[in-house]
């Protein structure tokens, strides 16, 4: 499979993406509409800290073409903060379009925090960070009924849950009963206190940092909440060369905790992203595609080395992420290439594989290339 152009329509013949690493979104696009100058080394080209920034125009609905422009203005702004993760920024935005959430697992210090925190200044959305500890407890996420004495009784003082994206940082340092807090907020879009039920705003997105579970301090997360996540995806120290444009990056004074002072600015609203979603809904689907979702699936169900397989819930999340990452690619209709290119971030995490295989060495994402070539793809 070629390397995508994203964003492009389909005279360009943008083909949707291959996953350049393990755990990653879509691979880095071609260039694309509104994208950063090049620097020597083909990243994008430093933005020094401190340089006024231009007042951002408030964003106004557009739809069509318009909107994926927008998209990928997206991409430029959070390339002014974040080097080498375009695979990870293009992830992100396929959740947000097909309404899911996303894990990021990577080793400390990659930008995970960094990328959510700058992808969240560019939508014109709110936006509330929790940092996930040993002693959080259920309440400080979702909130907890307070006593006001003025009034002689007990009222429900909202969580940081309660906002449109959720940045839960370090989501695996937390036991598994304050981690279970989130289910309900994640499926139904809702959190139940005292028995009242309270609706979220719309839209709400979780993306949910976690390090490698081999790293001391940590807890598994429960099955139950994996299958939450729209998209799992990792984030690798970066390349040489890209590490070296970090630390130019640095040295002329950028800023990670002043994202206003390295030119990051919104360029997405609410309405836009709304306009977005139901556009990516309506991306057409046949039969044969279906099928092959489905064949797809079942097969992880028969592999010898998984214990569990991938649910139906699954199957939807998987045909919700190639109708976005289709649209993204200006495709009236969804094609196998574009369940390909989704499978990997999409079901990584929801195989259940057996305790033999994981002695062996076996991983996820080498079983689900390998039913990928096993499975006949419809023509």
């Amino acid at each position: 499979m070629t390397d995508p152009t994203p964003y492009a329509s389909p005279a360009h013949h943008g083909q949707p993406p291959h996953l350049t690493h393990p755990g990653q979104a879509p691979s880095a696009p071609a260039p694309y509409p509104g994208a950063p100058t090049a620097a020597p080394g083909g990243h994008p080209a430093p933005v020094h800290a401190g340089t006024p920034a231009a007042p951002a125009p408030e964003p106004r609905p557009v739809a069509g073409e318009d909107l994926r422009s927008r998209l990928a203005q997206v991409r430029s702004e959070v390339a002014k903060a974040v080097v080498g993760q375009d695979a990870a920024v293009s992830g992100l935005i396929i959740a947000l379009l097909a309404k899911g959430h996303v894990l990021l697992e990577g080793v400390p210090g990659v930008a995970k925090t960094l990328l959510v925190r700058t992808l969240s200044q560019t939508l014109s959305l709110d936006t509330k960070r929790i940092q996930f500890t040993p002693d959080l407890m259920p309440g400080d996420v979702t909130g907890s009924l307070v006593y006001d004495a003025k009034a002689g009784e007990f009222e429900f003082r909202q969580g940081p849950v309660f906002t449109n994206i959720l940045l839960a940082d370090e989501i695996n340092r937390t036991p598994p009963k304050t981690q279970s807090s989130l289910l309900e907020a994640m499926e139904e879009r809702q959190v139940s206190a005292d028995g009242v039920t309270t609706r979220l705003p719309s839209p709400f997105v979780v993306a949910a940092t976690m390090n490698p579970i081999e790293y001391e301090g940590t807890y598994t997360l429960p099955e139950a909440q994996l299958d939450r996540f729209l998209l799992k995806l990792v984030l690798d120290v970066p390349e040489r060369d890209l590490e070296i444009e970090v630390l130019r990056r640095h040295a002329a004074g950028f800023n990670p905790r002043d994202l206003a002072g390295a030119g990051v600015t919104a360029v997405l609203g609410g309405d836009d992203l709304a306009t977005a979603q139901d556009a990516a809904a309506t991306t057409g689907v046949t039969s044969d595609v279906l099928s092959y979702v489905v064949d797809l699936a079942r097969a992880t169900r028969r592999s010898p080395s998984v214990r569990m397989g991938v649910s139906p819930r699954g199957t939807t999340a998987l045909l919700a992420a190639a109708k976005a990452w289709a649209w993204l690619s200006g495709y009236p209709s969804v094609t196998p290439d574009h369940v390909q290119a989704m499978v990997l971030p999409v079901w990584r995490h929801r195989l259940q594989l057996r305790p033999e295989a994981e002695l062996e060495g076996v991983s996820s994402d080498a079983i689900l290339r390998s039913i990928m070539q096993q499975v006949q793809v419809p023509i």
